[in-house]
């Protein structure tokens, strides 16, 4: 039996999609008040490896066989680069003529190593949910040393030399980064990373819904006024 877990395929723009994480439990270089997942006791930014990636990836193929699936994205419980089987299970997929789609927080496309691994996938997904330096320790509590500012200038970057599809998803949430001063310099952001595709969200866990949830009508606001400038 292996370690990966799959959410249910879905149709998005008429393809089946099949989404699978990679990791065995939590995974990341950061430790985020809000994580869905919880705390993190595993802070790494470096590749691990894992046990049972053989049957992992042998179920890998089987669930792609019989769910048809027409799209792959790995979705991980933390970050998927440090899976030191990231770039073949990459391989594996993409040799079956499917389209690979990558989620990472963004701070590691910095790194070359990670690069190479990113550039084998179609889409890549870079996100941001803070815009201060004093916020991004704050509540995104990152590996000791790390910077929102090299965290930003890692996605403008890797995107400038990357030739697939990136996609940036910005968070908003409530009292860090839903006022005005907050969302021109998410415009500045995104103008500097130039993505191809720009997705807005909130936090919607129940527990964190309290403090950090943005009502709908602000919400449609900020997203109306982020969207334009894409």
């Amino acid at each position: 039996m292996g370690v990966f877990s799959y959410k249910e395929v879905y149709i998005e723009d008429g393809k089946k999609v099949l989404e699978v994480n990679v990791l065995p439990e939590k995974h990341c270089n950061f430790d985020c008040i809000f994580c869905p997942i919880g705390r993190s006791q595993n802070k790494v930014d470096i590749q691990r490896s894992f046990d049972d990636m053989d049957s992992s990836l042998k179920d890998l193929e089987i669930m792609i066989e019989n769910t048809k699936a027409e799209l792959i994205f790995i979705n991980s419980k933390g970050e998927a680069l440090v899976n030191d089987k990231i770039s073949y299970i990459i391989d594996v997929i993409k040799a079956k003529g499917l389209p690979v789609r990558l989620l990472s927080n963004g701070y590691l496309l910095g790194r070359s190593e990670y690069i190479e691994i990113a550039n084998k996938c179609d889409e890549v997904i870079g996100e941001i949910k803070t815009i201060t330096e004093e916020d991004f320790q704050k509540i995104q509590r990152p590996i000791d040393g790390y910077t929102i500012e090299d965290y930003i200038s890692s996605m403008v970057s890797f995107n400038k030399q990357y030739k697939g599809k990136f996609i940036f998803e910005i968070t908003i949430i409530n009292g860090y980064n839903d006022d005005e001063e907050s969302i021109e310099r998410l415009k500045i952001i995104t103008k500097e990373i130039a993505p191809d595709k720009v997705i807005i969200e909130r936090i919607d866990d129940e527990r964190f819904k309290k403090k950090l949830w943005i009502n709908d009508v602000r919400f449609e606001e900020i997203s109306k006024e982020l969207l334009s400038i894409c």
